[in-house]
């Protein structure tokens, strides 16, 4: 990780952004009372993914950021889940659940990426 990156220059946080404006877009289009059960911890969930890396950057100690990735990656299963429940109760096309989960499967390959850098020298100039 390039020492002084900028919290909008890391891609694990750029996919988390996508990912919680995917479901959303999703979630929006659903009737009242799924939106007001599945959807809006769905809607949640996902928008805690970068809520999280985004806190945890903020922080000035390594520990606290890693802390807050892990949150994120929680998060990012939670998301997982819920999709998975919304695909089999027909709420989400073949297509979206596809790509949601495709973004998320790179998503985790980055967060670990991302947290295993947190605290070397040469990363975030921590």
């Amino acid at each position: 990780m390039a020492k002084g990156l900028r919290l909008e220059e890391l891609q694990v946080y750029q996919v988390a952004m996508e990912i919680g404006d995917i479901v959303w877009n999703i979630v929006i289009k659903w009737e009242y009372f799924e939106k007001r059960t599945l959807g809006a911890q769905l809607a949640n969930a996902s928008d805690s993914i970068a809520l999280n890396i985004s806190e945890g950057y903020g922080r000035f100690h390594y520990k606290e950021n890693k802390n807050f990735c892990y949150y994120s990656r929680g998060s990012a299963k939670e998301t997982l889940t819920g999709i998975r429940k919304a695909e089999s109760r027909g709420l989400v096309s073949d297509e979206d659940f596809k790509l949601l989960e495709e973004k998320l499967e790179l998503f985790f390959r980055l967060i670990y990426g991302y947290i295993n850098s947190i605290g070397n020298t040469n990363s975030l100039g921590e």
